[in-house]
């Protein structure tokens, strides 16, 4: 008993001295994170289902009329399939009205799939009455934008702006500019941290950065991938257009195998008939395109017409070339009567190796979203396509391809561009220009292209 006395005696000491000093100083754990004791998990499930217009049921009133008597399964198919021929012409209106009206779309597109990511952080954050986190992701879109943008037009626009002083300082100091943005948009963040809620901000600031890095980024290299030929744009967004196509047709009629748990619709039958029909469609495509100068010349400004241009001498890419076949097949060939060659334009070898890539891994876009969406329990990220979703819901696989092209043409295709060159030497300092002119002009002449005076 008189053990026990002490140790009670003692743990009551210990108990003084412990709220004596926390006279002197704060708990420690008023600092950490607290956000679950006010909004607990099926809160966040309950505001993002209402905040969020999520769903593909949402159709207009006089089709949804007309399908009153489909079964759910055939009604959705059925609105499916009209607004994606309606996507489809709307694309082929664009592609007729020529490389900038593809650029504007391009940047709509992009600001449509930011804002429904930034709309489901924003309805997280909104529950705990957190300022300026909309403000903030907006700002850093802009800011990217600034910089990405600035970028091709100091590439393909940089004689035109270096004829103007005011527009010389922009070009010369672009990336301190941006940065200079970008600080502001750092500071204001560290400025907006509310206290216990320190993990909470840091998460959605991770989540607009992320967001800029999926959005932002790959439709900047859309954009340059349109620079290079409308062809490297078109064939590339295609394939993604016909695979979906394809896979949900094959699916729809033969799917019987799932192919991955976060997306249960989805069919090995849909795959594999998605993937041969993207192969071929895209061969057929290449070869229709590479006839016309509208599609396979880069866009250039031209000075003295004084806009931008699609006339070229097509490059060896887009010239028919004859290829033997190996010999395996020639002895073949040679038994029935065929020639062992064939004739074929180069882009469509390229165009093989794009296929292929959109059937096996353009599909992974689209189930990252689809593990993006169930994380939140939503349906789809918006409901502005009737049988399709949101526009990031149709656009989640073009990024994963827009990059891989952008990447394919500066590995296998790209050469310097004239215009980056010329920039490059207009900075030069005047001395070091005048050395390059005689230096460059000494090697011309040598070489017989230019008679020395």
């Amino acid at each position: 008993m008189a053990e026990l006395r002490k140790r009670h005696t003692e743990a009551a000491a210990a108990a003084e001295d412990s709220d004596k000093g926390q006279e002197i100083d704060s708990d420690p754990r008023e600092d950490l994170d607290s956000e679950d004791d006010k909004s607990p998990d099926e809160k966040v499930d309950v505001v993002l289902t209402k905040t969020i217009p999520t769903g593909t049921d949402k159709t207009p009133e006089l089709l949804d009329t007309a399908l009153k008597g489909f079964s759910d399964r055939w009604r959705n198919w059925t609105i499916r399939g009209i607004f994606t021929f309606v996507m489809i012409g709307g694309f082929g209106l664009l592609i007729y009205a020529g490389p900038l009206a593809l650029m504007v779309a391009t940047l709509i597109v992009q600001v449509k799939c930011f804002e429904e990511i930034i709309n489901i952080g924003y309805a997280v954050y909104r529950i705990h009455g957190l300022p300026w986190f909309r403000s903030l992701s907006w700002y850093f879109l802009i800011t990217s934008n600034y910089f990405f943008y600035g970028e091709s037009l100091v590439d393909y626009f940089s004689v035109v702006i270096n004829r103007t002083d005011y527009l010389r300082v922009l070009v010369t100091y672009h990336r301190f500019f941006s940065f200079c943005l970008y600080i502001v948009g750092f500071v204001w963040f560290v400025l907006s941290l509310v206290k216990k809620y320190y993990m909470k901000q840091f998460s959605l600031f991770a989540w607009t950065h992320v967001a800029l890095l999926i959005v932002v980024t790959q439709s900047y290299l859309i954009i340059q991938n349109i620079f290079e030929g409308l062809i490297w744009f078109i064939v590339p967004v295609s394939m993604i257009v016909i695979n979906d196509v394809w896979a949900y047709v094959f699916g729809f009629f033969f799917g019987r195998t799932p192919l991955i748990k976060l997306s249960p619709k989805k069919t090995w039958e849909g795959f594999i008939g998605g993937g041969l029909a993207t192969v071929f469609f895209g061969l057929l495509m290449s070869y229709v395109m590479c006839q016309y100068q509208y599609f396979v010349c880069p866009i250039e400004y031209s000075e003295t017409q004084g806009a931008m241009t699609m006339e070229c001498e097509p490059s060896r890419l887009f010239r028919l070339e004859e290829y033997t076949l190996p010999e395996t097949m020639s002895g073949l060939l040679k038994l029935i009567g065929v020639k062992n060659t064939v004739t074929l334009y180069p882009f469509m070898l390229h165009s093989l190796s794009m296929s292929t890539f959109s059937s096996v891994i353009g599909p992974f876009g689209g189930f990252f979203a689809s593990g993006f969406k169930r994380a939140f329990k939503i349906k789809d990220f918006g409901d502005v396509i009737p049988g399709h979703g949101g526009i990031m819901d149709r656009f989640d696989c073009q990024y994963l391809m827009a990059t891989f092209v952008n990447v394919y043409i500066s590995s296998f295709i790209h050469n310097q561009s004239p215009q980056k060159l010329l920039q490059m030497v207009l900075s030069l300092k005047p001395e070091q220009q005048l050395n390059l002119f005689y230096t460059l002009k000494e090697h011309l002449e040598k070489r017989g292209i230019v008679q020395p005076p």
